[in-house]
């Protein structure tokens, strides 16, 4: 039964904690439980239960089509789980930033460079105010959605990569749809559509890591296209 037809999430919670009650290594069951973590919102245990159900099914070398089920809702928690603290964090951005405005403003008074009577702030205060904009506007830029570097994206998705791999003629593609084009359209590359054979795959291990760097750094990459 497809995970979007289970309707009694506290039920799929309870029977997925009973089964890894009696064997942790149990893939379908952290997927499941990490399902309905995140159906209560609770994005950060989801996380940890889907990345433990991934490590499961990677260890055992299987590509199956769950590994695919599980990174799209991975995907999916871990967006939701940036977006809520990202909210938090430029509240209290702003608030701070609200906080050292006044607290500049008050320096000058005191030191009797910045006057009620002032016609105009100064130049050193007008400049203090000016860098310390561009640092919280800056601090806010920093968690703001982009544009994903165009390396780190498929050529057939554009879409950022999960399991990169490289063919020989020097093109990398998510395995996924490369595997897919293989078995549905032919044995070529789509881009230099040269003679291409499943075996014949290598994972790219160096954009594999680029990724997950940029993730770490930009969490809202994992938005899905």
């Amino acid at each position: 039964m497809g995970i979007s037809c289970r309707r009694d999430w506290a039920k799929v919670e309870e029977d997925s904690r009973k089964a890894l009650a009696l064997d942790d290594t149990l893939v379908k069951g952290h997927y499941m439980l990490g399902c309905a973590l995140l159906r209560k919102e609770e994005c950060a245990l989801a996380i940890k239960e889907l990345e433990k159900a991934l490590d499961l099914l990677k260890s055992s070398n299987s590509r199956d089509k769950m590994a695919e089920d599980i990174w799209e809702v991975l995907a999916k928690a871990k967006y939701l789980d940036w977006e809520k603290h990202s909210t938090q964090r430029v509240w209290k951005i702003q608030n701070l930033k609200e906080a050292c405005e006044n607290a500049l403003q008050e320096h000058h008074f005191l030191s009797g460079t910045l006057t009620e009577d002032s016609v105009g702030p100064t130049n050193e205060y007008s400049e203090q105010r000016k860098l310390l904009s561009e640092v919280f506007t800056n601090a806010i830029l920093a968690d703001t959605p982009g544009d994903v570097p165009d390396y780190l994206c498929c050529q057939i998705t554009f879409e950022i990569f999960r399991d990169p791999v490289i063919t020989p003629s020097g093109v990398t593609y998510e395995r996924a749809i490369l595997l897919e084009h293989l078995r549905k359209v032919g044995n070529f590359d789509p881009v230099t559509r040269e003679p291409l054979k499943e075996h014949q795959l290598v994972p790219n291990l160096a954009i594999k890591e680029a990724v997950q760097a940029y993730l770490k750094e930009h969490s809202w990459a994992y938005r899905s296209n």
